[in-house]
């Protein structure tokens, strides 16, 4: 951002489909000083990049001149405006008690009342449908105007006030009331869809609890939930949410992460393991310490990037935007066309091509066109949020559809990220001792592969005896006394200058290297008791993931940092073609390479060393649990790091792509047969409204679908 630039959020209320956001966007930029504006409809935000000369109270005005509310999204202390979480403090306004419900309703009273009315009094038929028509259509005339002045002069209110006053001229009153009340029930389902769309992301911003049980001095007080501190301690009781980010600093048990995850399972959490904001406490009591504040925590942030990424708009959107802005002023070329070259060419009936020609500007609002793919793309986003898949806007996730190569790191991707005891091997000793021997020296490391030993102690609930002057021998392991014992615990090079190995031994410490395993040997008293091998496991579901990747077609290669004998070791379990012993760059070199023969490559990794690869790539996916590389370097992340969900992604996007396509079909197909049938004169006003109303609710109603989306 430029000096002397700065950047405000506005809440808009109102706003029910995308040509109402082009309306806002189209105001807020004629206001002297705005440099940027992005509109997002899910989310009733409008973000605007300023110059300092900026005068904020021009946007309230412009855009309630246009008929919509607006007032500045009030930022908290630390710097956080509320839109991101959901409206803070503020009743989400049912869609019966909204402006356009009520005008709705006014208007078929009056249209009811005229019908009876001008039953029992003919003579006031006329001006008790004139009365009713005023009711909806000086509303909807005055939005017309309003958008007209400030620069959208062909929009839909346009089209609908030329034909009901156009109507007027002919004798058709009752069907120009009856045609307003139509198009105000349609905007009022459009706006019931809206609601839905920011209620089901907004929904997860209610996941975290307002209050927390906050020790402090050897106290616990409830206190509000946003109110915590980093490195505050809570106290979280089994059957609770958890209402921060933190870390576990005392107890253990199980902990329901699908509210954010969609993880289905629970998650063992111990001391020093990560819980998010929104989870379940499903076992004992747990302390934590708060390691994000309520504005930055999981939560928050997934809320946030979503409804900033439904302000960004995909390709197939930005087309239709452009599409509809020559479409419009077309469309009442052509209804002035029809309404005048018969009769002056042909000596039509003026009145039958005037209908005609009025009831053309019906059909072709394009309502149901324009909110086709916005409505699609911001279910799309909703969706994948709740089951813990990010994108970054409309693009990305159009964009995953069409991705033919993915290159994955490896480690913390394909594999768990830590070393697992895989094999123990028995020579002096019994394989107990083995690791009984190898876990007391390494009591208290937190060395990768001490951990790895330690675990499987713990998992094996072998005894770990205490061990005494234990000590690092540089470059070759560790050493001590175990139980009058002198013990050493090392590389097999190491060993070798400890004992000899014989040749069978030599032989299948070979055999585990060749499977990609580190091998470390325990000597006791000079005699090779056994030795353990351990290895990076991969992910329980990598190999099922990378199963149903290929089977859509996809190329799939591993590029990692790591030796080749371990790489190979690893991509032959899991079936991948793989390139070993890379550095950053190389990794970039190959994304390229890719493109270069032809593939549409997306790159999976932490986000961190493999950034220059995934910036160099088409898209580029991090995996990670809520981390700030995860939710903010790459293009998409999946929160809880499983294989399987790139495919889901994908999946995900193209029932978002086919959705956008039957609306489009939906709306222009309609649109097609009733200009058809309008022309030759089997259809009028009444089924045109119909088609537009009908053809928007259909549209909304196949987009709304794709919130119940569930992976395959």
């Amino acid at each position: 951002m430029s000096a002397g630039t700065g950047e405000s959020r506005y809440r808009i209320t109102g706003m029910d489909c995308a040509a109402c956001a082009s309306k806002v966007d189209t105001a807020i930029r004629r206001i002297p000083g705005v440099e940027d504006v992005a509109v997002s409809v899910s989310a009733g935000m409008a973000r605007i990049r300023h110059a300092d000369s900026f005068e904020s109270s021009a946007v309230v005005r412009q855009v309630r001149g246009l008929g919509y509310g607006a007032e500045p999204a009030m930022a908290s202390a630390d710097g956080d405006a509320d839109g991101a979480h959901g409206n803070k403090g503020e009743r989400e306004v049912p869609w019966w008690e909204t402006s356009k419900a009520r005008l709705t309703a006014a208007c078929g009273s009056a249209l009811l009342a005229a019908y009876i009315l001008g039953n029992f009094m003919p003579s006031l038929e006329r001006p008790a449908f004139l009365a009713a028509l005023a009711v909806g259509l000086v509303p909807v005339a005055w939005r017309a105007i309003t958008a007209a002045r400030f620069g959208t002069p062909f929009s839909i209110e346009t089209l609908m006030s030329i034909a009901a006053i156009g109507a007027v001229f002919i004798g058709a009153e009752e069907e120009a009331a009856t045609v307003v009340l139509l198009f105000l029930v349609g905007e009022m389902l459009e706006g019931v869809a809206a609601g839905r769309a920011r209620t089901s992301i907004q929904g997860l911003a209610a996941l975290v609890p307002k209050t927390a049980f906050l020790e402090r001095d050897g106290q616990t007080r409830e206190v509000p939930g946003d109110s915590l501190a980093v490195g505050s301690t809570i106290l979280v009781r089994p059957g609770d949410r958890v209402p921060a980010d933190g870390t576990v600093v005392e107890g253990s048990g199980e902990v329901d992460e699908a509210p954010v995850t969609g993880e289905s399972v629970p998650k063992r959490k111990a001391v020093g393991d990560p819980v998010f904001a929104g989870t379940v406490n499903a076992g004992s009591v747990l302390r934590v310490r708060v390691t994000a504040a309520a504005s930055d925590n999981t939560i928050a942030r997934i809320v946030r990037l979503v409804e900033e990424a439904q302000e960004s708009k995909s390709p197939t959107e930005r087309f239709i935007d452009r599409f509809s802005k020559v479409y419009t002023p077309a469309v009442l070329v052509v209804g002035a066309l029809v309404a005048m070259v018969p009769p002056l060419a042909f000596g039509g009936d003026w009145g039958e091509w005037i209908y005609k020609g009025l009831a053309i500007l019906l059909i072709g609002c394009p309502c149901a066109l324009v909110i086709s793919t916005p409505a699609a793309i911001a279910a799309g986003l909703s969706a994948g949020a709740r089951r813990g898949l990010l994108m970054k806007g409309g693009a990305v996730l159009e964009s995953l559809g069409t991705i033919t190569a993915i290159a994955f790191d490896k480690t913390g991707t394909l594999t768990a990220g830590k070393p697992v005891v895989t094999d123990i091997v028995p020579e002096s000793r019994s394989a107990q001792q083995v690791l009984s021997l190898a876990a007391a020296l390494e009591k208290g490391s937190s060395h990768p592969l001490a951990m790895a030993i330690l675990d499987r102690a713990k998992t094996d609930k072998v005894p770990t005896p205490p061990s005494f002057d234990a000590n690092a021998v540089p470059g070759e392991g560790v050493e001590g006394s175990v139980g009058g014992e002198r013990v050493f615990l090392g590389s097999p090079q190491a060993v070798s200058r400890h004992t000899a190995l014989t040749a069978d031994q030599e032989n299948a410490i070979a055999a585990l290297n060749a499977e990609g395993k580190t091998v470390s040997v325990v000597v006791v008293a000079g005699s090779v008791a056994g030795f353990l091998a351990m290895r990076d496991e991969a992910r329980p579901d990598a190999m099922a993931g990378l199963a149903s990747l290929k089977a859509s077609g996809i190329r799939t290669v591993m590029l990692t940092g790591d030796n080749r004998r371990t790489a190979e070791a690893v991509a032959a379990r899991l079936g991948i073609e793989t390139r070993a012993e890379l550095l950053p760059q190389d990794k970039q070199r190959i994304v390229r390479e890719l493109q270069a023969e032809g593939f549409k490559v997306a790159k999976i990794g932490d986000g961190i060393n493999d950034a220059p690869a995934l910036a160099a790539a088409d898209i580029g996916i991090a995996m990670g649990g809520g981390t700030d590389v995860a939710l903010e370097t790459a293009d998409a992340a999946v929160l809880h790091g499983r294989v399987k969900d790139i495919p889901d992604m994908i999946a995900l996007s193209k029932s978002v792509m086919g959705n956008i396509r039957t609306n489009i079909a939906i709306a222009l197909g309609l649109k097609g047969v009733f200009l058809v049938t309008t022309i030759i004169g089997i259809t009028g006003l009444w089924p045109a409204i119909l088609a537009d109303t009908g053809a928007t609710v259909l549209v909304t109603a196949n987009a709304m679908r794709l919130l119940g989306w569930r992976p395959s």
